[in-house]
């Protein structure tokens, strides 16, 4: 395919801005070229932000955002409420309360346009998420110029936008996840068990698609360039992905570390949605190990939008600097 030719919005700035004006169901349907059944009355489209990696164009979308209170619940489950709160304050935070964000990605590499993840879709759109087709378009792409969609593991924050009004979101592309991910979600055992709903969500939104879908395991490549990492224990086959191009690096680490102050400062606490705690903990330090010694620069599913940044190793853990201009110069 050939390469995308974006439409740049007010002299295509990296965040992409739009005029005030009110995107409708029918301005979203237009600027897809598909009927849709999202009803989105938003003033402005969601925040995007665009940088390259090599000759690579990345794309960050803000399917949105949510405040969900009460931090020791999600982090440090086996810690006290007093020392969660404590490592929040310290950090400039507030101890009672979080915001959780979701940052789908779409890399353009001049041959294919790639995205990872597909956000909450339909089902969080009365929540004011699911926006990820709004920034899509914001940004000058269509949902029919995504050729391969890249799945990092089956949560429903990552698979609810894979389906839309009950068909494929993406009707152009091929799918690649995970071969051991797959097999787990997809698998009747789960049935009758904590995660049933998952299974559930898998079928619905992956198995349609899974004539068209490449399996991967540790080290398998999504196209040239971009490779596949295993990082389990978020999930049962949670891999990351690993961008190069001209000499430049960034790696994708999805859902390794939840938070950039609770998980990457303490990796060894536990997290309520990592399904093998132990193995989780684990892949922390092992990635963030990496990323810290090799001085690579990673995006994190759920990081302060952009989400893109580097770590630095401290104490017991890692200290999150967010990027800068190091993919201007």
């Amino acid at each position: 395919m050939n390469s995308i030719k974006r439409r740049t919005l007010l002299g295509g700035a990296g965040v992409a801005l739009a005029s005030p004006m009110i995107m409708t169901r029918a301005a979203i349907a237009q600027g897809t070229g598909t009927e849709t059944s999202m009803d989105i009355d938003h003033a402005m489209p969601p925040e995007t932000h665009r940088f390259n990696v090599g000759k690579f164009e990345v794309l960050v979308v803000k399917d949105g955002a949510r405040a969900s209170g009460n931090p020791q619940e999600t982090f440090g489950t086996n810690q006290s409420v007093e020392t969660v709160g404590a490592l929040l304050e310290a950090n400039f935070l507030p101890a009672d309360n979080f915001v959780n964000s979701f940052a789908p990605v779409l890399v353009n590499t001049g041959s294919d346009v790639i995205l990872f993840d597909t956000g909450l879709g339909e089902g969080g759109r009365a929540n004011g998420l699911g926006r990820l087709a709004e920034g899509l378009t914001a940004a000058g792409y269509k949902r029919e110029d995504v050729t391969i969609v890249v799945l990092t593991h089956m949560h429903g924050d990552h698979i609810g936008g894979m389906m839309e009004g009950g068909q494929p979101a993406f009707p152009n592309a091929r799918y690649v996840t995970g071969q051991a991910e797959y097999d787990f979600w997809a698998d009747p055992a789960r049935v009758g068990t904590p995660a049933e709903n998952g299974h559930k969500g898998v079928l619905a939104n992956v198995t349609p698609m899974a004539e068209k879908m490449t399996f991967i395991g540790d080290g398998g490549e999504v196209v040239s360039g971009i490779t596949g990492m295993a990082a389990f224990g978020h999930s049962p086959g949670h891999m990351i992905y690993r961008l190069e191009s001209e000499g430049r690096q960034l790696v994708l680490a999805a859902d390794t570390a939840n938070h950039f102050v609770l998980s990457l400062q303490r990796p060894d606490w536990e997290v309520r949605f990592d399904m093998d705690k132990a193995a989780a903990a684990a892949t922390r330090t092992k990635v963030f190990d990496m990323l810290a010694t090799d001085k690579l620069a990673f995006l994190g599913y759920h990081m302060p939008f952009p989400a893109v940044g580097f770590v630095e190793k401290i104490d017991q853990g890692y200290r999150y600097v967010p990027k800068a201009y190091q993919f201007d110069i």
